[in-house]
C-alpha cells in the first residue's frame, strides 16, 4: 500500500464532501437567515482548506533527502498539522464573533422543510466522513488525517445542534440558533487547541510506543551473541523515517571483525522487522568467564538498589588492566540533583573497591 497515495485519496474525498456541504449550507443558511447554519458552512470551508493543506504537506514530505536536510522532509506533515490547527482556531474565533453579534441583534428565522432536510443529510454525511477519515488516518499513521476526521465528527455534533434549533423554532417559535452558533464556535476552538497541542508535542519529540520499542529490542535480542539491549532511542523524522540507536551488551572476548558483522546484521534485521533504521549501535563489553567481575557487579547492584531514584543498571564492566569499574545507571526524569546522586553512588563504590577508578554514566529512561 502506497501511504502517500492513500492519504491523498482520503483528503480528496474530504475536500469534495466539505465543499459540497459548504455550498448547500451557505445557501440554506442565507435563505433561512440562520447564523448557525452559515457558521457551519464556514466551518466546512475551513475543513476543505485543512484537507488542501494536508495534501500539500504530504507531497512536500516525499522530497528526497538533500545536503541541508539529510533525514528528508517527513516532518513537514507535522507543520501542516500545525497550520490546520491555526486555521481551525481562526474559524472558531470568527464564528464566536458572528454568533455574539447575532445574540445582541436578534433577527427572525425562516426554517423550511427543505432547509431542515439539507441540515439532516449534512449530519449523516459528516458522521460518515469523520469516521472514515479518522479510521484511515490511524491506519496510515497520519496525524493530519486523524485531526481532520475528529474535526468532522465535532462538526456533526454542531450541525445536529443547528437541526435541533431549527425544529424547535418551527414548533415553539423559540430562537436559540445564535446560541447554537456560539456552541459550534466553541467546539471548533476546542478542536483547534487539541490539534495544536498534539502537533506541538510531536514536533518536540515524544517517547516511542511500548509496542515499537519492544519490537526493536526483541529483534536485537534474537542474536545469541547479544546479552542485553539498553538505552534504545528512536527519533521520528516522519512516519516513514524512524532512526534509532541502542547500547548492546556482548562478551568481551568477541573480536572486532565479529562485532562489525554483528552490528551490520542487527541493523538489517531491525530494518526488516520494524522499519527502524539503526544508525548507532554502541557496544558494551560484558566480562566473560570472570568470577571477580560477577562478585563486584553484585555488590555494586546492592549500592544502586538502595536509591529509589535509580530505575536500572546496565553496561557493567570490570577492567583489571586499568583498574576501572564502569557501568550505567538509568534514572527517572523527575530525579532532583542527578549529579549528586551519581557522586553518592560513585563514592560508595570507591569505598568498597579502593584503588579502582569508578566511571558511572547517567541515562534517562527514554524508551
Amino acid at each position: 500500500m502506497n501511504r502517500t497515495k492513500e492519504i491523498i485519496k482520503t483528503s480528496l474525498i474530504g475536500i469534495a464532501c466539505n465543499v459540497l456541504l459548504s455550498v448547500f449550507k451557505f445557501a440554506v443558511g442565507t435563505l433561512a437567515n440562520s447564523v448557525s447554519i452559515v457558521m457551519d458552512a464556514v466551518n466546512n470551508l475551513s475543513d476543505s482548506l485543512s484537507s488542501v493543506i494536508t495534501l500539500i504537506g504530504t507531497k512536500l514530505s516525499e522530497k528526497e533527502p538533500d545536503r541541508k536536510h539529510p533525514f528528508g522532509y517527513g516532518r513537514v506533515e507535522y507543520i501542516t498539522s500545525l497550520v490546520i490547527g491555526i486555521v481551525i482556531l481562526y474559524a472558531g474565533f470568527a464564528a464566536v464573533r458572528e454568533s455574539i453579534l447575532r445574540i445582541m441583534n436578534p433577527q427572525p428565522n425562516d426554517y423550511s422543510r427543505v432547509t431542515l432536510a439539507v441540515v439532516a443529510v449534512a449530519v449523516v454525511v459528516k458522521v460518515a466522513l469523520g469516521i472514515y477519515t479518522k479510521k484511515r488516518g490511524k491506519a496510515l499513521d497520519s496525524t493530519s488525517l486523524v485531526a481532520s476526521g475528529q474535526d468532522a465528527l465535532d462538526d456533526s455534533i454542531a450541525t445536529a445542534a443547528t437541526l435541533v434549533a431549527g425544529i424547535l423554532y418551527n414548533l415553539k417559535g423559540i430562537s436559540i440558533e445564535a446560541y447554537v452558533g456560539v456552541l459550534i464556535s466553541l467546539l471548533i476552538i476546542k478542536t483547534g487547541v487539541e490539534t495544536l497541542k498534539e502537533t506541538v508535542s510531536n514536533i518536540l519529540g515524544e517517547r516511542v510506543s511500548l509496542e515499537l520499542a519492544s519490537a526493536v529490542k526483541k529483534s536485537i535480542m534474537s542474536f545469541p551473541e547479544v546479552d542485553g539491549v539498553f538505552g534504545l532511542a528512536i527519533h521520528n523524522y516522519g512516519k516513514e523515517k524512524l532512526v534509532g540507536s541502542a547500547h548492546v551488551e556482548v562478551a568481551d572476548v568477541l573480536k572486532a571483525g565479529w562485532i562489525d558483522n554483528l552490528q551490520r546484521a542487527i541493523t538489517k534485521k531491525v530494518r526488516e522487522d520494524t522499519g527502524v533504521e539503526m544508525r548507532g549501535i554502541t557496544i558494551y563489553a560484558v566480562n566473560a568467564r570472570h568470577t571477580k567481575a560477577t562478585e563486584v557487579q553484585s555488590r555494586i547492584r546492592g549500592i544502586v538498589a538502595e536509591s529509589p531514584d535509580v530505575i536500572g543498571m546496565h553496561g557493567f564492566y570490570l577492567d583489571e588492566v586499568d583498574k576501572a569499574i564502569k557501568f550505567t545507571i538509568v534514572v527517572d526524569f523527575d530525579t532532583g540533583n542527578k549529579a549528586s546522586l551519581r557522586e553518592s553512588i560513585r563514592s560508595r563504590a570507591v569505598e568498597l573497591f579502593p584503588g579502582y577508578d569508578v566511571d558511572i554514566e547517567l541515562e534517562y529512561d527514554i524508551s
